[in-house]
């Protein structure tokens, strides 16, 4: 009887390990180091808000997307606002989709996601820009530039989705955190119209823990409820998590 009973303890210490992750997380309090292991190969989902200096890496658990960890952005240029032509040195906002082939592990500042800029709104507003990234080397002129060893860790969590079937890692990127206080400190702007489409989609998420579908009509971001692709379960991948440098 004791040898079925240890059995039965071992069988079920990782869904007991599992299970206490999701219980004591919240979407706001990051994952402890010692289990983001066990999330490697899960879906991810990116924000990130240039005032604050801050990317914010999620992974989904259960039903939920929940913070696996926040991220100084060491530098981006041309302040708030979008990208909209090239040279304008300014670092992209909006929602982008990072798909296996916009992964460049050799970059020259390290490593580096493509973000895809342009998307389907810059372009029908005739926006301009190539080889916008999220990348280490810690400088930037339109991107958004990471420390080396924070790049690995993001670069690690975004490779491991997309290999584990994840079809797209959406980024969706803002000028701050889209606060109805800090919308009425911008309203003023020149974007603030703009701003306007983001917010949708930063609601979308604060209530729900969900990425937010994200379409263009006409010209403009539409945000609805988004359709749930068909996934494999979360598994653990093969990549270890990057030493601290």
């Amino acid at each position: 009887m004791r040898k079925i009973a240890l059995i039965i303890a071992m069988l079920l210490i990782p869904c007991m390990s599992f299970a206490s992750l999701l219980s004591g997380n919240t979407s706001t309090t990051p994952v402890s180091k010692e289990f983001k292991q066990q999330l490697m190969g899960s879906p991810v989902y990116i924000q990130i808000f240039k005032e604050e200096r801050t990317l914010e890496l999620y992974v989904k658990m259960g039903e939920q997307f929940q913070l696996l960890d926040s991220y100084s952005i060491c530098n981006y240029s041309g302040g708030l606002g979008p990208k909209q032509r090239q040279g304008d040195f300014k670092s992209p906002e909006g929602f982008y989709n990072v798909t296996r082939n916009q992964l460049k592990p050799d970059s020259r500042f390290y490593k580096a996601i493509n973000i895809g800029f342009p998307n389907e709104f810059d372009r029908s507003h005739g926006y301009q820009g190539q080889y916008l990234m999220i990348h280490g080397a810690c400088v930037s002129v339109g991107c958004y530039a990471m420390t080396d060893s924070n790049i690995d860790e993001i670069f690690q969590f975004v490779t491991g989705a997309l290999v584990f079937g994840q079809p797209s890692v959406q980024v969706s990127i803002y000028p701050f955190r889209m606060t109805d206080a800090n919308m009425e400190r911008h309203k003023y702007s020149y974007y603030i119209n703009f701003w306007k489409q983001l917010k949708p989609g930063y609601d979308y998420f604060t209530a729900n823990h969900q990425p937010p579908g994200v379409s263009v009509i006409s010209g403009n971001y539409v945000i609805s409820k988004p359709v749930v692709p068909t996934t494999q379960p979360q598994l653990a991948s093969n990549y270890a998590l990057p030493e601290t440098k």
